[in-house]
C-alpha cells in the first residue's frame, strides 16, 4: 500500500514546488555506509582504471558476430532497468549495471530516417543492419523507395544487402531470434525488401488493392527468397502470416494468408529437396528436448502473433529468449568459418507503446540474460558482440527522490496541484487521466495501481506513445570493438561489424593489418634500436 503521509507533509508544509526540503532525507539504510566516504569512491575510480589499462582488445578476424537488439531500449530505459534489476536484488539499485554495460566499449548512433526526425523499426533495421538510411516503413531498399510503393521496391537497383547476405557470400552461417513476429519490421531488416513493413502476409498486401506477385510479402520472402532461404535458425513468434486464414495453427489460432498457401509446410518441402536435416517447432518442450544433434535448419515459430510478455508467458510453452540464443548458437558455432546471429528483445518497444513501464524494464533485463548467455558461451578473442537499439521512447525518469526509491512508484514528490506523479512517466500515449477541476487525478489510488496492465500517466493523450528522437547506445565487447566508440550514424553499425568480421564491401581488419608489420616486427626493431644506442 503507498503512503499518503509525504504527500500530506507537503500539503501542511505549504510544499509548491517540486524541490520540497523534505525530499532530501539521509541517505536510506539500504545504502552502502561506506559510500559516504570521499576515499570509497576515488578507489572505485581507480579500480575503474586499472580495468581499463589490463583489458587488452583482441585484433583478431571476428569469427562470429552477433548483434542485440532492444527494440525501443532507450537510454532512460537503460537506466530505470538497471535500477529494477538492483531492486529486485534487494539492493537500493542505482549502483546496479546491465550484463552488457560492463563491455569495454560504448558509442552512441543518431537514428533518423532519410524522411523522418524520428523513426520507426523499418527505417533503422535497414540502417543497422543494411548500413543505408531509407524512408519511414521501408525494408531493405534505398531511400528512392517511399512507403508503400510497390513499383519502386519491385526494382532490384533499389535493393540494398544486409550483413547477414554479406555473412554467407562468405560461407558462415546466419541466424536470426526475435520475440516478435519473425516477419516484423526489426528481423525482416536482415532478408526483406519492401516498400511496406506491414506486408507480412500477402492478405496484408491485397487490401492496399496490389497484388503480391509484385510486392512479394515478407512471410513469402523468408521461406522463398535468398537469403531468408538460407537461415540456419529461424526463432520467433508469427505463425500467422505462414498458414492460410482457413487453417488453425496448433494452438487454435487461424493463419492470415488468403493464398492458400502452408509456408511452414513449404519450409520443409524446401529443405527436403535439399536434402538437409530440418525441424520445425512451436513449443518450449521442443526446444529444450533438442539434443546436441540439433538439425542443420531450424524453423521455431512459437506463436500465433508475437510472444508473450516474459511476466506474463507461461513458462512450460514459452521459451525465454536466453534459451532462445543459447540453442542458436550451439546450432551456428557448428560452422569452423563462423557465423551472424541477430537477436531482437522485441517487446520492450511494444510494453512502451502502451505505457506498460513493468513489462518493458522487464523484457530489458530478459534481453540482458540473452546477452549474458552469448558472453558465457563464445571467446572475447573471436566473436564480436553489439548490444544496441533502434530508437528511443518517450519514457522519463523525473522527480527528486531519495536514492533507493522504488523505481516503478511514485516520486517522493507532488505537484502544484498537491497530487503525486510517478518517478517513470511518458509524455504521451493511452495512460491519460483526464483532469478534473484542474486537478490530476490520483494515479496511486487507482484500483489496479501497479498491476502488470497498470498504464503509467502521461501528458498527452494518443491511441499509442510514441517513438523518441533520442541517440540510443552501442555497447562493443570482441575483436575490434573499441571502433564502435564516439557518435556516429546508425547505418556506420553493419559496416563496423563487417570491417572487424573481414565481410562485405568496404574496408576490413584483415586487409589493414596485412599491410601493417606484426608486433613482434617492433619488439625487434626497438631491441636493435636500443643495443646500437648502448655501443
Amino acid at each position: 500500500m503507498v503512503t499518503l503521509f509525504p504527500y500530506v507533509v507537503a500539503v501542511l508544509c505549504g510544499a509548491t514546488s517540486a524541490r520540497a526540503h523534505w525530499l532530501h532525507p539521509a541517505a536510506p539504510a539500504a545504502a552502502s555506509r561506506a559510500e559516504t566516504s570521499a576515499n570509497y569512491w576515488a578507489q572505485d575510480a581507480q579500480a575503474a582504471i586499472n580495468a581499463r589499462l589490463e583489458r587488452v582488445e583482441s585484433v583478431k578476424k571476428a569469427r562470429n558476430v552477433i548483434m542485440f537488439l532492444g527494440d525501443g531500449m532507450s537510454v532512460p530505459t537503460l537506466a530505470a532497468a538497471r535500477t529494477l534489476l538492483g531492486q529486485r536484488q534487494g539492493k537500493t539499485g542505482e549502483e546496479t549495471k546491465l550484463h552488457f554495460e560492463t563491455f569495454p566499449t560504448i558509442g552512441l548512433v543518431k537514428t533518423y530516417c532519410v524522411d523522418a526526425q524520428i523513426a520507426d523499426s523499418a527505417c533503422t533495421a535497414t540502417a543497422y543492419l543494411c548500413g543505408v538510411k531509407n524512408n519511414y516503413g521501408a525494408i531493405g531498399v534505398d531511400g528512392t523507395v517511399r512507403r508503400g510503393d510497390c513499383q519502386a521496391a519491385s526494382n532490384t537497383a533499389t535493393h540494398v544487402e544486409s550483413i547477414a547476405e554479406w555473412a554467407l557470400a562468405d560461407g558462415r552461417d546466419v541466424g536470426i531470434v526475435t520475440t516478435t513476429r519473425i516477419t516484423h519490421a526489426s528481423p525482416a531488416g536482415t532478408f526483406a525488401k519492401t516498400a511496406n513493413r506491414t506486408w507480412e502476409n500477402d492478405g496484408e498486401v491485397s487490401q492496399m488493392g496490389l497484388d503480391a506477385k509484385d510486392c512479394p510479402d515478407i512471410a513469402h520472402q523468408l521461406v522463398h527468397h535468398h537469403p531468408g532461404n538460407k537461415f540456419k535458425v529461424i526463432f520467433g513468434g508469427g505463425r500467422r502470416a505462414f498458414l492460410p486464414n482457413t487453417v488453425q495453427d496448433d494452438e487454435g489460432s487461424y493463419g492470415r494468408r488468403i493464398d492458400n498457401r502452408d509456408l511452414i509446410q513449404e519450409w520443409k518441402n524446401d529443405k527436403d529437396s535439399r536434402n538437409v536435416s530440418h525441424q520445425y517447432l512451436w513449443q518450449r518442450e521442443q526446444l529444450m528436448n533438442l539434443n546436441d544433434d540439433l538439425p542443420e535448419y531450424m524453423l521455431g515459430l512459437f506463436e500465433s502473433s508475437h510472444m508473450e510478455y516474459h511476466l506474463k508467458s507461461d513458462p512450460q510453452t514459452e521459451p525465454t529468449l536466453a534459451e532462445l540464443t543459447e540453442v542458436a548458437i550451439q546450432s551456428l558455432r557448428r560452422n569452423e568459418k563462423g557465423f551472424f546471429l541477430f537477436v531482437e528483445g522485441g517487446r520492450i518497444d511494444h510494453a512502451h507503446h502502451d505505457n506498460l513501464v513493468e513489462l518493458a524494464l522487464d523484457e530489458t533485463l530478459e534481453m540482458d540474460k540473452a546477452v549474458a548467455t552469448a558472453t558465457k558461451m563464445l571467446s572475447e578473442d573471436d566473436s564480436l558482440i553489439v548490444v544496441t537499439a533502434d530508437h528511443a521512447h518517450v519514457m522519463t525518469i523525473n522527480g527528486y527522490s531519495g536514492r533507493g526509491n522504488d523505481i516503478l512508484g511514485p516520486s517522493r514528490d507532488v505537484g502544484r496541484d498537491r497530487m503525486p506523479y510517478m518517478t517513470l512517466s511518458y509524455t504521451n500515449g493511452p495512460g491519460f487521466r483526464p483532469h478534473v477541476n484542474d486537478i490530476r487525478q490520483n494515479v496511486t489510488a487507482e484500483p489496479n495501481y501497479r498491476t502488470l496492465d497498470w498504464e503509467s500517466h502521461v501528458d498527452v493523450p494518443l491511441e499509442d506513445e510514441t517513438h523518441g528522437g533520442d541517440d540510443v547506445a552501442v555497447f562493443a565487447r570482441g575483436p575490434h570493438h573499441s571502433m564502435f566508440t564516439g557518435l556516429y550514424e546508425q547505418s556506420q553499425l553493419p559496416h563496423l561489424m563487417a570491417y572487424a568480421a573481414c565481410i562485405g564491401p568496404g574496408r576490413h581488419a584483415c586487409a589493414s593489418a596485412a599491410h601493417l608489420p606484426s608486433a613482434h616486427f617492433f619488439v625487434a626493431l626497438l631491441a636493435l634500436f636500443t643495443s646500437i644506442l648502448l655501443r
